[in-house]
Parts: structure tokens; sequence; C-alpha cells
């Protein structure tokens, strides 16, 4: 059963409070679902999000309000805050806090951008030669990208990688064969994105790390691909740097599920 959570909301302008609406109707589709409290609402606020920029906001502020969690944008912040974000405000950076309040331990881990940070694949234990080999599948319509997201999985110690052209072929694929990860284009000919990513991630034997591509995705889309089964949504062509850290999280999923490294979030 999903856990509800009402957020009251004090400040912002009409193209924050459209950015923070938005993602609070995508939030239906998780666990924690976030809402916008009004005085009609059936239970109270648990959670103040406010514009420290905005006078009014600052005045509308009461007593009661400041007992709850304080998240605050802008810059002097009340001591009573439990988390701020300066502005230029990155919305998955709130969600974040927010879910760190209310979403249980390994549910969603809003990474939505990565560093810069060289792949090192943890190496194999000592001895250790039975784990079985990592498979990748890459869905791409485009025979150039499948060709450099080849390459990119070869330089992370991915060989063994199967390519489907449509979303259909991807589908059997997955079916048919365990992943640890698949690169999933939304431009496939065949079907829509959404509808694939959906697929995809219900399948059976599961896929461990679905990354989804997309020309020029917005943060929106982003956040709704993390939400609908995606470990992230890159731009496409990915850039050599966000995708390398993402599968150096592919590595330290391997490992630890083979005892080579502590799990990062118990499920």
């Amino acid at each position: 059963m999903a856990l509800r959570v009402f957020v009251k909301v004090l400040g912002f302008s009409p193209a924050e409070r459209h950015a923070l609406n938005t993602l609070f109707r995508l939030s239906e589709q998780r666990e924690t679902v976030y809402s916008l409290w009004d005085p009609q609402a059936p239970e109270p606020p648990r959670l103040a999000l406010v514009d420290g920029r905005s006078e009014a906001a600052q005045r509308d502020l009461g007593p009661a309000d400041k007992a709850l969690k304080l998240i605050w944008i802008g810059s002097v912040a009340p001591a009573s805050s439990w988390r701020s974000f300066e502005r230029p405000l990155l919305w998955p950076d709130v969600i974040q806090a927010m879910d760190e309040l209310f979403m249980p331990p390994g549910s969603l881990d809003l990474d939505l951008d990565f560093d810069d940070a060289p792949l090192t694949l943890p190496p194999a234990a000592p001895g250790w030669d039975a784990s079985p080999p990592l498979r990748a599948l890459i869905a791409s319509g485009d025979r150039n990208q499948r060709l450099y997201l080849r390459a990119r999985l070869a330089l992370a110690e991915l060989t063994q990688v199967d390519e489907a052209q449509t979303g259909a072929e991807a589908l059997e694929m997955a079916r048919a064969n365990p992943y640890c990860v698949a690169l999933v284009d939304f431009g496939l000919p065949d079907v829509d994105g959404w509808t694939l990513l959906r697929a995809l991630h219900a399948e059976r034997p599961a896929i461990a790390h679905l990354i989804a591509t997309k020309a020029s995705p917005s943060l929106v889309e982003r956040i709704r691909a993390r939400w609908g089964g995606a470990a992230v949504m890159l731009g496409n062509p990915p850039q050599p740097a966000t995708l390398r850290s993402a599968l150096e999280k592919v590595g330290r999923r391997r490992a630890s599920h083979f005892g080579l490294l502590p799990a990062r979030h118990p499920r």
C-alpha cells in the first residue's frame, strides 16, 4: 500500500510550482506518493517546503509549520531547517532529501547525474573463477549507436552483448536470457519507449540494471524513467563519462551479489 505524504509548499514562482506539481504527479507511480497539502486535505502536512526568497512565504511560516520537517530553498536558512538548498534549484536533489525522510531504505537512489570518475570494476576475489560472465543487451535501431555502446561496454569488461533492433526483439531476448544490464533507446521504430521500459522492468528473469537513452531528455522524463524502473536515463548518445559511471554501478552490484563487496542498498 502506498504511503501518501502531504507537503505544505510556501512561495515559489509559477514555473517552479509547475515543475514541483509535475514531480508530485509522477510520484503516484511509487510506493511513496507526494501530494500538495491544502486545508481540505484529509491529513495534516508532514513536511514544509519553503521558498526563502519570498517574504510572503516567510510570513506565512507559522509555529505549526516550524514543528514540521522543514526544507528551505534559498540562503540564510533558519536553524530549524532539516535541509536547505541554494539556487539554481535542482529538483532531483530536493526530492532525494524528501525520500530520505519518507521512503523505505533502498527504495530509490535518485542520482540523476554522474561524476567523471574513471571506471574501476571491482577485482575478482582470489581464486574466484566460478562467477558467471556478465551479459548485456543493447536495444537500438541505429547501427552506429549499437557499435558505440558495444565499445563502451567492452571497456567496462562487458563483452557478451546481444543486440536488438526493435522493441519486439528486445523483449524476446529479455525473456530468454539473464542480463545484468540493458541499454534501451527510446527511438526504436516499433514501440513507444515508455511502454517498452515498463515491459522490460516487469520481465523475468529480471534485468538488474536498465539504462534508458533518449535525445535531449528533460528533467521530468529522466525522473519518470527512474520511477518507471530504469536506473537512469541518459542523453543520446550517452557521454562517455556518464555512461562509464553508470556501468561502474553494474560492477558494484555484481561484486555485491557474489560477496566481493557489501551491498549498497540491501533489498
